[in-house]
């Protein structure tokens, strides 16, 4: 059996998000996590200023300030952590760098969300001849057009094309699902949702659920039946 991906086409209405503010234990990456998948599907590099972030939206933007030495940086949650106990983001080791705390590991600080990427538009947009690549991908996947039925699991929300190929293809070779890509359009702007496997009951989806849970503890079930 083929696992293509599946594509649903509908609309919502997008909710404005006030401002939220959240104090605790900031680290870093370790050095081994340069060029690993994050949660959202794209590569880390320690020279993004980008972090993880337990329950925030990929996409959203946070101003983190050292509480030690009141300096602060902008950064991107495009990944899901960190674990340990007290802690609350795991910053990129640049974004540590600009904070100051590198030589000491961890730091006490305040997250504001800035930017709950509610669709706000770049206007900064050069053409692609233009932009320096870092690598080339090619992705070779069937698409078919149709309304499910029953349950899947819902991994997440994406802009960028290509984090969900990246991450499709990661998930549909781990764990030979059908994924499924849900596409919701927000203030004019399109978002794709991530949807893995195709289940007859929600008993089944559940049960697929707590397997993946530890590793994608945001995902959660959806009615296909829910989507049209």
């Amino acid at each position: 059996m083929k696992h293509g991906l599946l594509v649903i086409f509908c609309c919502f209405i997008s909710v404005a998000a006030s401002a939220q503010f959240q104090t605790g234990k900031a680290s870093f990456y370790a050095d081994k996590f340069e060029g690993h998948l994050t949660a959202n599907g794209e590569k880390y590099r320690h020279s993004r200023l980008t972090a993880a972030h337990k329950t925030l939206p990929f996409g959203t933007k946070v101003r983190v300030t050292n509480l030690g030495n009141n300096k602060s940086v902008d950064v991107v949650i495009n990944d899901r952590g960190p674990y340990a106990d007290g802690r609350i983001i795991d910053l990129s080791k640049s974004a540590a760098e600009v904070l100051g705390f590198v030589s000491q590991g961890l730091a006490d600080v305040r997250l504001e969300v800035i930017d709950a990427g509610s669709g706000k538009i770049v206007t900064d947009v050069r053409p692609t001849d233009q932009v320096a690549v870092d690598e080339k991908e090619y992705y070779d996947f069937e698409i078919s057009r149709m309304v499910p039925r029953g349950y899947g699991v819902q991994i997440g929300t994406y802009q960028e094309l290509v984090n969900l190929m990246r991450l499709s293809e990661n998930l549909k070779n781990s764990y030979k699902k059908r994924v499924v890509v849900q596409v919701k359009v927000l203030n004019g702007i399109k978002y794709y949702s991530l949807i893995l496997g195709k289940f007859p009951s929600r008993d089944k989806a559940d049960r697929f659920l707590s397997g993946i849970r530890k590793k994608y503890p945001d995902a959660f079930i959806t009615e296909f039946n829910t989507l049209r």
